[in-house]
């Protein structure tokens, strides 16, 4: 069976632990709790008839104060780069982690996830910029962790794409 280790990355509060939740488990709690270091979760998918065993890595999101420790993505596959649409400036975090993470582990299969697609009415992210992110070629997924809406699409799309780089 085919192991893969996916990192979720981004901000702090955009939903990743939430995400890794509903995946992993089906649940979402409205409780918040914040991710010290990192989380591990794994769950077992079956893509185009094979078995792969995902490794999650949660990873604690970057904030002012902590940096978050690019040790932690050696040996990722593939990421989920997380961001909260309902906070504009956790788009911008999500660029500039995109960066240090490819110039850590070079070009790896990725997704952006606009995470709490449920609270659209709060949405700070518009279509604009969401088609310049896409206008750069990225894959990106609406998810909402709470209601459960693109998070198993999400994985399964990083996971073909992780099998097409494991040609």
């Amino acid at each position: 069976m085919l192991q893969k280790k996916i990192c979720m990355v981004g901000a702090f509060a955009t939903g990743k632990t939430s995400l890794v939740g509903r995946f992993v488990h089906s649940i979402f709690s409205e409780k918040y709790q914040t991710t010290v270091g990192v989380k591990i979760d794994k769950k077992t998918v079956n893509i185009q008839g094979q078995d792969i065993n995902f490794i999650l890595w949660d990873l604690y999101g970057e904030d002012e104060f902590q940096k978050v420790r690019m040790s932690y993505l050696r040996g990722a596959s593939g990421y989920l780069l997380v961001v909260d649409g309902t906070r504009k400036n956790t788009l911008e975090k999500a660029f500039n982690l995109q960066i240090k993470v490819e110039n850590t582990i070079g070009t790896v299969p990725f997704i952006l996830i606009l995470n709490k697609w449920d609270l659209t009415d709060e949405w700070e992210i518009n279509d604009v910029e969401i088609n310049e992110v896409v206008q750069r070629g990225w894959i990106v997924m609406k998810t909402s962790a709470k209601t459960g809406l693109g998070v198993e699409e999400s994985f399964q799309i990083l996971a073909n794409k992780i099998l097409e780089n494991h040609r």
